[in-house]
């Protein structure tokens, strides 16, 4: 396979193969650039409602001694695009011959089979298609912004539901009356009403420690339409088949349970951006929150939420050909496996660390996080990895977000380990792309703990 020649200054020692994705796709644009005749290409996403999202690259000349690394470039542009926008609908304005190509990958029996049905089915409920164009023609861009969160009159109910636990907290008048953090393992229950009786037991002890409910705000990962869920990590273990009846309604029946009361669900990279946002005062903000998997939300310079997907943990950021492959899409070298505790999980071994088999994912970060809080210079290792990645993974989102703060949460964060990754990413950031000026924002424990459970609470407007 045609691949470029990179020169990364800060490869992760643990894991020297990692190709930064926002390094090869600067070195792809420069060669197309310096070919002296780039090909203009622009990438046409629209979802719901008519709204489009339009990206505008460059390739190689459009021939076929140029297809491999053409088409390397701009799926993965499509990939990331997919899961940072979303849509039901590409369209192509162009190349022909990469649109005709990215229909072959993106099809039932395709390379993104996976995406094809997610986007499609799953999330849109109409087939994924592709349509080429000339570039001239190709659709203009038709964002939406929207204002949510920030309120916090009356007695509210604020949950955030993760894969290892579940958090709920009651807020009056903008106070924290009870906070709570409840484990549970929601991954592979088959029974919906594990979850149900879970997430209501959160709720009702909350709602005790209130005069009155007037909203009622929750933050859970996955994707979520109208308090639906569409794809949810949360509920991997219930049957397909049963997905629709079962999984899609199980917020609107749960608000049955409270009669009247204002009741939202969003994803949980929306909150942890709406956290950043309010608690900072700040807007152009990305939030992440590195936990069970990679949770992504974004804040525009306004102000605004938007209808964007935001679910970065399936977004590509290394492009190796052997990178590790995501259990979930199957699709090699996204976030998930790189700011998640997955990653710590993924790189202890070559560390040193040895766990006695079928030790959990959480299990083998509080001992990493241990061996981080006694200096053990394995541990730091790990988190110079995940800063690393961290770092290069900044860069990339740049290209796609207009982004001047980053607010890290989650549990891998947590701790001295925190300090680390930060630094790393700082220094890959300052050496690497010092066109972007990104500030980074780690709160204190409590509100990484907390915080998105509060805010989420502050999504409903009463009246």
């Amino acid at each position: 396979m045609q691949d470029l020649q990179l020169s990364p200054r800060h490869l992760p020692e643990l894991d020297p193969g990692f190709v930064p994705a926002a390094l090869w796709n600067r070195e792809f644009r420069r060669q197309a650039e310096a070919s002296g005749a780039p090909v203009k290409l622009a990438l046409v996403l629209e979802r719901a409602n008519g709204t489009r999202s339009r990206f505008d690259t460059v390739m190689l000349p459009d021939c076929e001694e140029n297809f491999e690394l053409n088409f390397r470039y701009v799926e993965r542009i499509v990939k990331f695009l997919l899961w940072s926008r979303g849509g039901w609908k590409l369209t192509v304005g162009g190349s022909t011959r990469i649109g005709d190509a990215l229909r072959r990958a993106y099809a039932p029996g395709g390379e993104r089979a996976f995406d094809y049905d997610v986007m499609g089915r799953r999330i849109y409920d109409r087939p994924f298609t592709v349509e080429n164009t000339s570039f001239e023609a190709a659709p203009a861009a038709g964002e939406i912004g929207v204002k949510l969160g920030g309120h916090f009159d009356g007695c509210r109910i604020g949950f955030d539901l993760g894969g290892s636990d579940r958090k709920c907290a009651a807020i009056q008048d903008g106070k924290t009356r009870h906070s709570e953090e409840v484990v549970w393992d929601p991954y592979f229950q088959s029974d919906i009403e594990y979850h149900r009786a879970g997430i209501l037991d959160s709720l009702r002890r909350a709602a005790a420690k209130l005069p009155r409910i007037d909203a009622i705000g929750g933050s859970a990962a996955g994707v979520y339409v109208d308090n639906q869920p569409r794809i949810a990590s949360l509920f991997r273990g219930i049957p397909e088949a049963d997905f629709a009846t079962k999984v899609r309604p199980i917020f609107l029946e749960i608000a049955k349970e409270f009669p009247g009361v204002p009741f939202v669900v969003l994803n949980d990279g929306e909150v942890t951006a709406l956290a950043g946002s309010i608690s900072l005062g700040k807007n152009s903000l990305l939030g992440v929150a590195m936990g069970t998997s990679e949770a992504v939300g974004y804040v525009t310079p306004s102000g605004s939420l938007t209808d964007w997907l935001n679910e970065l943990a399936f977004a590509p950021v290394d492009y190796r050909c052997d990178a590790p492959r995501d259990e979930w899409s199957g699709d090699l070298g996204v976030g998930a496996n790189y700011l998640s505790q997955q990653a710590v999980g993924r790189l202890a071994p070559s560390a040193g660390f040895e766990f006695p088999e079928g030790t959990p994912l959480p299990e083998q970060l509080k001992l990493v996080q241990k061996a981080m809080a006694e200096e053990d210079p394995r541990a730091e290792k790990i988190y110079r990895a995940v800063g690393s990645y961290l770092g290069y993974a900044v860069g990339h989102y740049a290209d796609f977000y207009e982004l001047e703060h980053l607010l890290l949460l989650g549990r891998v964060s947590s701790g001295k380990g925190g300090s680390i990754i930060i630094e790393e990413a700082q220094a890959v950031l300052r050496d690497e792309f010092p066109e972007h000026h990104v500030e980074f924002h780690i709160p204190d424990e409590a509100f990484k703990r907390h915080g998105q459970a509060v805010i989420a609470g502050t999504l409903p407007e009463l009246g």
